[in-house]
């Protein structure tokens, strides 16, 4: 089951050839074509189904500054400054609303991190600190938890993932992009070795002069076919809510086994953040090398299986990697991971068990061998930009990258320094 998503009238099919044409209608997506269009440039977004039909919709909302990979502060923190005037440029609400984020520790090697964490991030003037117990409890002081020390960022908010990439979208449209839904793109042409169009399904093609992949999951397959290797991996989150409920906390809290976030309908998004589920494809082998730093350093949370994506990359790989219309990756919830999650929850917060769960789904989450986004043009393909592999951090991140992603499209001064999100940090990549 997918979560509830705002749906919104997209444009009508001309045909007419832009100067950018954008691959994927998530929130990296969208808002690229935002600050495009009010840039003045001719702008196309492409979306195979709806927008934020995938992982876009299906995140626990976070808008957090703490716990990031230090390479991400300063997009997080254009982001963050872009989230609290969103809303007054917008034609629909995001449900954004700062309400402090709090990573709970309970263990000698969490607070070492945490602690460490926090000395690199002072560099950047992040506004968050470190808890003491008793300072955790009067934050928080209906929790039951063990916790000893906790991460605070209370100038951190929340959105509601089934608005915001919507709302984002209409403003772009308003602003001049045209947005069309149930088009997928099934190449990346090239004439001359430059970008030259897209190639549409039902045979059609539309002319362009550069290219924004945002295509998420689905990114690395559609790069394939121009020999521009993306080392990425997917791995499946799953996520439930509840009806609306009176008693849990206004901050969002992850750790303990659980995460929560209070939601714009009175209820609660639950999540379990403990464990990685990852379906075995053929890009588990090829990408093998590129990922077993990650997998030594994760290994206690990292679940390999086989699963209904299986078999179709080992026996079908061009069916299985062609995004066709109104394909959507909509993996089954993990249900042990959610009893878990829940078990916890309720443990921690005794008035929990009167919350009635109204819905369960999951998403795949598309992960980078360092769990850093890639945000780069691409030198073996002019006129081309990726802008993908948010590991799970893209929701947050969504106007901060979007804005970078545009400046990069547009030849103008970088919002942040791109620097750590060239793709020719992988092994094997030039670009």
């Amino acid at each position: 089951m997918a979560p509830r998503v705002n749906r919104i009238v997209t444009s009508q099919w001309t045909g007419e050839a832009a100067d950018v044409v954008i691959i994927g209608g998530g929130i990296i997506g969208c808002s690229t074509a935002l600050f495009l269009a009010e840039r003045g440039i001719s702008t196309a977004l492409l979306e195979k189904s709806e927008i934020a039909c995938e992982q876009s919709s299906r995140n626990w909302g976070w808008c957090r500054t703490q716990g990031r990979d230090i390479r991400e502060l300063p997009l997080i923190l254009e982001s963050m400054r872009l989230w609290r005037d969103l809303e007054a440029r917008l034609p629909g609400a995001t449900g954004f609303a700062v309400c402090g984020t709090l990573n709970v520790f309970s263990t000698d090697r969490q607070i070492d991190e945490g602690h460490g964490w926090l000395e690199k991030a002072r560099d950047y003037s992040v506004d968050c600190r470190m808890l003491s117990a008793a300072e955790i409890s009067r934050l928080v002081p209906e929790h039951r938890g063990r916790w000893r020390e906790a991460l605070y960022a209370p100038s951190d908010g929340r959105a509601e993932p089934g608005m915001a990439a919507p709302a984002i979208a209409a403003a772009a449209m308003r602003a001049g992009a045209r947005i069309h839904t149930r088009t997928a793109v099934e190449g990346i042409e090239l004439s001359g070795g430059r970008i030259s169009g897209v190639l549409l399904d039902r045979g059609r093609r539309l002319a362009c002069q550069r290219v924004v992949l945002a295509g998420g999951a689905w990114s690395s397959a559609m790069l394939r076919p121009l020999d521009i290797r993306l080392p990425q991996l997917a791995i499946t989150e799953s996520t439930l809510r509840t009806e609306a409920f009176d008693g849990g906390p206004a901050l969002s809290m992850k750790g303990g086994g659980f995460s929560i976030r209070k939601r714009l309908d009175g209820g609660y998004t639950v999540g379990f953040g403990t464990t990685m589920t990852a379906e075995i494809v053929a890009d588990s082998f090829r990408f093998l090398p590129d990922f077993l730093g990650l997998m030594r350093e994760e290994w206690r949370s990292i679940r390999l299986q086989a699963g209904r994506r299986t078999a179709g990359s080992f026996l079908s790989p061009q069916q299985f990697n062609r995004p066709r219309t109104d394909a959507v990756l909509d993996p089954a919830p993990v249900r042990r991971d959610l009893s878990k999650a829940w078990h916890h929850l309720v443990e921690t917060f005794p008035h929990f068990r009167g919350a009635k769960i109204a819905e369960e789904w999951a998403g795949l989450i598309d992960v980078t061998p360092d769990a850093v986004p890639v945000i780069a043009p691409v030198e073996a393909a002019p006129g081309l930009v990726v802008s993908t592999g948010y590991s799970g951090h893209g929701f947050g991140l969504g106007l901060g990258a979007g804005r970078l992603t545009a400046d990069l499209v547009a030849n103008d001064n970088p919002v942040v320094d791109p620097s750590p999100f060239r793709l020719s940090r992988f092994r094997g990549n030039q670009s």
